[in-house]
């Protein structure tokens, strides 16, 4: 029988265990052999012959359950309570502001913190397991993302946006640039089994890509999708980001693919906002920039508005 994360059997398995062991005594007693018990009530040859050398000498009432094995561990239920509130505050709540995860050394220090019991990492380890917290890769998310700016600009100003588009007949496109450095993160923390964390980082290295993306969306149109990419390792003269002029060139190819006109929202990067950007947009006679948000409302309001991220 398999046993659960934590070791041996829990109170519910330990009742529907012994049921079948008392199913073992009634069989032994009309005769059956142990390979025949252990066939009808598929359980291993060995365990059969354990039951029927036990029920020999003790009866039905060796065959019962003695309990849990082992001592109580000293992790109360209440203990237990208090330290999932703790996890889900985050490693910060506690002073480990640098490095957001949770270790087992540090869950075993806040509990020696506040129970003064200091227990080992593969104690912690099996409490955790029991407790339903997994070691996963967090998810990091954008440390400023405003969701309440989000929400108001999602009523406010989202619904004259889409009136505007739908005024000039364009394709009303989401544009932004991201970087992602060459070497990702690996490490794991401890979080609830089926529930990822967040934690807020910014990416600092040499060696990196840039990936630059406009997402368009117009009524009766499959939503499309057009980006570039631009890699930096660190070398003399090379371009570490987008400048304003690769802007325009994603644009013009957004155009040529749309073959509309097209508003554009995207955010108040310096290349976005300089004299030389809007001297480019002022040749485009099809471009119209309608709004220009501040940096991480871009995630939240695309996933108010439902729009499909799938490619031509």
């Amino acid at each position: 029988m398999r046993y659960p994360d934590g070791g041996g059997l829990t109170a519910t398995q330990r009742i529907r265990r012994e049921r079948v062991r008392n199913e073992a005594a009634d069989l032994f007693t009309r005769g059956l052999t142990a390979r025949q018990v252990a066939r009808r009530l598929r359980v291993s040859r060995k365990a059969a012959y354990a039951w029927r050398a036990r029920w020999r000498t003790g009866g039905r009432a060796a065959l019962r359950s003695k309990g849990p094995s082992g001592r109580l561990s000293r992790m109360r239920p209440a203990w237990r309570a208090w330290l999932a509130t703790e996890l889900d505050r985050g490693p910060a709540a506690h002073g480990w502001r640098e490095d957001q995860r949770w270790t087992l050394a540090r869950v075993a220090t806040v509990t020696a913190r506040r129970f003064h019991v200091r227990f080992s990492p593969a104690r912690v380890w099996r409490i955790l397991r029991q407790m339903g917290f997994t070691a996963q890769v967090p998810v990091h998310r954008a440390a400023e993302r405003e969701p309440h700016a989000t929400a108001r600009w999602y009523e406010e100003t989202w619904p004259r946006v889409e009136q505007a588009a739908r005024d000039q007949d364009a394709w009303l496109c989401f544009a932004d640039e991201s970087g992602h450095t060459l070497r990702p993160p690996k490490a794991r923390t401890w979080s609830r089994r089926g529930h990822p964390p967040f934690i807020r980082t910014c990416a600092k290295g040499s060696g990196r890509i840039s990936l630059a993306a406009l997402v368009g969306q117009k009524p009766g149109h499959r939503t499309r999708l057009v980006f570039r990419i631009l890699s930096h390792h660190g070398r003399k003269g090379e371009k570490k980001g987008f400048r304003e002029r690769d802007s325009a060139r994603l644009l013009d190819a957004a155009h040529q693919q749309l073959g509309g006109n097209i508003v554009l929202l995207w955010d108040n990067y310096t290349h976005h906002v300089d004299a030389t950007m809007q001297e480019l947009i002022a040749k485009r006679s099809w471009l119209t920039v309608r709004m220009q948000y501040r940096p991480g409302l871009l995630d939240g309001f695309i996933a108010e508005t439902g729009l499909p991220l799938t490619t031509p």
